[in-house]
């Protein structure tokens, strides 16, 4: 009869299944996707407190039954070990499940065995099997009967059984069965499982999302963690970049401090030494005035004398022309005014046009076979067509450039004058000399050349690139110009180190060189024989060692005014062996004392302002013929300066002698034993007298050479001289007393 109410009931239950189905679905018309969670043992089941709260609703209470909160207890199991249920899960397709060859519908439920109910859900099969709970029995257990799940305890009691089996709604109360009630666990119907299902599907997805939103933080620190740790690092960098510029500003802000500082102190020097210069300077043209008044008004008196003109070479200058001492830079190049863009380009088209008309350009005059444009403003080399010019000049002018084919209407030129014009070494092209064949005078002073124009015609006899920025003399910078004879490079950057000593071995004829005003510390290497004078005034040259003019054998002239020469570092054997060399300037340099070994065939000496304090006995007694002309002047002779064989060598030979502006207290011995001197300068001394044979040699017999003595700014007294102290003298008037310094 059991079994025959279980299938009734089985039937009952399918027949709801398929009335609810559409209960069970989403709203969207999908079933609830359904999964188990395993237990501890790793199989999928529903726990047993979940079955106990739902059978907690349903089951009747009876005697020994105890409910604590959602959890259904039975007070004689309370000790004993609990059973899980479980469920198998059997692949099944896509919304039906096939199971033991038959196939079900999705969320149909069947009973396949006692105690085990199975759901199609998903196309998979959910099976749960109840559990039976370990019941203490008296004796062994009976199996199951027929229909049942649970074994039971034999009993005697009947009553005890019916209650076990669950056929009486409600046990009996009996005082010897109080602690060992039980109650019966139907089988789960589908709704609870269902629901099951979707608690354990709701608990899993809130799990999923916890973790998921705990690892959405982990992940978040991570990042926050990062993106700090970055800003920290991007900071970092930030602040050294900013402490590496300001370190460099700082630098960069000292070193311009420093920059400016020697800047200004170098000016300051600039000015302080040229207001020196300045002051004496206007010293010198004061003294130089009052000398030139005193010289005009005796050549007044001398209207009737004879004119004597002096014999050196080197013509001596006023003090007001004496160069300055030499600057590290050459003199500032003068400059045209400025113009305007405008009135440059307007000039320019004008004069184009005048001379395509064949016309002469603005400003130019032609005279002959010479054409003279000097300070016309021209801007460009003027196109010019007549064969027969011999002469063209444009200095003063602001061309910038000399193309190739400028000298083409022109090719008979012999002097080209381009002196204070804009020339630059990148704008003269290669070859506009080249075809220039009877050239022989170029004239370059005063422009911006750095280096010596190339292809410069073989005819070419004097060359002038004084005043420009001449910074290299190559080996080949001269080659091809044999016929030089005149060389001119003064005011620009040379030295010996940028000079190469091959440079000046093409001139085979030059006889004329000067390098004044340019940077050498010492002589020029290479000098071609032939040279016969040579100009290094303004330099640095400190020494001049032995054997420098060896190779210069027929020099006759050289010039060193404005060095930086002292007796110690000029050598022996450095000129004394010369045959030819007879005129020397040492003029402002910084001898103490008359140098020794000069050389023999020397006859001009010009030592004026050094720092001469004596002329050593016998310094002149080798020289061959003898020397003519010494020029002492503005140096610091004194009472002890002249030994009496100071002059020994040069008394029948001393022609000129000029002993002002030093220290003299006395006229110096051995002046009236030179027999042919003509000229003598002892102005501007501390003499106090002058003896009666302290000039003139009263037993000489025959005519009288001396034309002229001057003996102002001293500290005479004229009243007391003798009347025989300038007998020698050829005219009276000659002689020069006044003015004299107060005591």
């Amino acid at each position: 009869m059991r079994t025959g109410l279980l299938l009734a009931a089985l039937w009952l239950l399918l027949l709801f299944t398929m009335t609810d189905a559409q209960k069970l679905r989403k709203p969207d018309g999908g079933i609830r996707r359904m999964k188990r969670r395993r237990d501890g043992h790793g199989q999928a089941g529903v726990r047993l407190g979940r079955v106990k709260a739902l059978r907690s609703r349903q089951a009747p209470r009876g005697p020994g039954v105890s409910v604590q909160s959602d959890l259904l207890v039975l007070g004689s199991y309370r000790d004993a070990p609990e059973m899980h249920s479980s469920y198998n899960v059997l692949p099944g397709k896509t919304g039906q499940c096939a199971y033991q060859g038959m196939t079900m519908f999705d969320q149909a439920v069947w009973s396949p065995g006692p105690c085990v109910t199975c759901l199609c859900t998903g196309g998979r099969v959910v099976c749960d099997r109840q559990a039976c709970p370990i019941t203490p029995c008296r004796l062994p257990l009976a199996p199951a009967a027929a229909g049942e799940c649970c074994p039971v305890c034999p009993d005697s009691d009947p009553d005890l059984s019916l209650e076990f089996s669950g056929d009486s709604p409600a046990p009996r109360n009996r005082d010897d069965d109080r602690h060992h009630s039980v109650i019966t666990t139907p089988t789960l119907t589908r709704e609870e499982i269902q629901r099951i299902v979707w608690l354990e599907e709701e608990e899993r997805m809130e799990e999923e999302e916890r973790l998921k939103k705990k690892e959405e933080a982990r992940r978040r620190k991570k990042e926050e963690k990062q993106r700090k740790i970055a800003e920290e690092e991007k900071r970092r960098r930030r602040e050294e970049e900013e402490e590496r510029r300001k370190k460099q500003e700082e630098e960069e802000r000292r070193k311009k401090q420093e920059e400016e500082e020697r800047r200004k102190k170098q000016e300051e020097e600039l000015r302080r030494r040229k207001m020196e210069e300045e002051k004496r300077r206007k010293e010198e043209n004061e003294a130089w005035e009052r000398e030139k008044k005193l010289r005009e008004e005796i050549l007044r008196e001398e209207e009737e004398e004879e004119v004597w003109l002096r014999g050196d070479v080197f013509q001596m200058l006023p003090k007001e022309e004496e160069p300055v001492e030499p600057d590290l830079f050459p003199a500032p190049i003068p400059r045209p005014p400025a113009v305007t863009e405008d009135d440059e380009v307007k000039v320019e088209e004008e004069d184009k046009e005048e001379v395509e008309k064949g016309g002469l350009p603005p400003g130019c005059e032609l005279s002959d076979v010479t054409l003279t444009c000097d300070n016309a403003k021209l801007t460009y080399f003027p196109p010019l067509f007549m064969p027969q010019l011999k002469s063209l000049s444009l200095e003063g002018n602001d061309i910038s450039g000399i193309p190739a084919e400028a000298f083409n209407g022109i090719p008979n030129l012999e002097w080209i004058n381009l002196k204070k014009n804009k020339l630059t070494s990148a704008s003269v092209d290669q070859k506009a000399f080249r075809s220039l064949k009877m050239l022989k005078r170029l004239y370059l002073d005063g422009n911006l050349l750095e280096v010596v124009p190339a292809n410069l015609p073989a005819s070419l006899q004097e060359l002038k690139i004084n005043e420009n920025r001449l910074q290299r003399i190559h080996g080949n910078s001269l080659q091809g110009l044999a016929s030089l004879v005149i060389l001119e490079l003064e005011g620009n950057l040379l030295s010996e180190a940028n000079v190469d000593p091959e440079a000046f071995t093409p001139l085979g004829h030059l006889c004329y060189l000067r390098l004044g005003r340019n940077h050498f510390r010492s002589i020029p290497q290479g000098l071609p024989a032939s040279l016969l004078e040579l100009y290094l005034e303004n330099n640095l040259i400190e020494e001049i060692p032995a054997g420098v003019f060896n190779g210069s054998q027929n020099l006759n002239v050289l010039s060193l005014r404005h060095n930086r020469l002292e007796e110690t570092r000029i050598a022996p054997l450095a000129w004394i062996h010369h045959r030819n060399l007879e005129s020397m300037d040492l003029s402002y340099n910084r001898l103490y004392l008359v140098p020794s070994y000069l050389p023999k065939s020397l006859v001009h000496l010009v030592l004026v302002g050094n720092r001469i304090e004596r002329i050593p006995g016998f310094v002149l007694a080798h020289l061959e013929p003898g020397l003519e002309y010494l020029y002492l002047s503005y140096n610091k002779l004194d009472g002890e300066a002249i030994e009496p064989e100071s002059f020994f060598g040069a008394y029948h030979s001393m022609l000129e002698l000029c002993l002002d502006h030093n220290q003299l207290q006395a006229v110096p011995s051995g002046i009236n034993e030179m027999t042919n001197l003509h000229f003598l300068r002892l102005n501007d001394n501390r003499i106090r007298s002058v003896p009666e044979e302290g000039i003139c040699d009263p037993e000489r017999t025959g005519d009288s050479t001396l034309v002229a003595v001057r003996l102002e700014n001293n500290l005479i007294d004229p009243l007391k001289l003798s009347p025989s102290a300038f007998s020698c003298v050829r005219s009276s008037s000659s002689v020069v007393l006044k003015p004299q310094k107060r005591k």
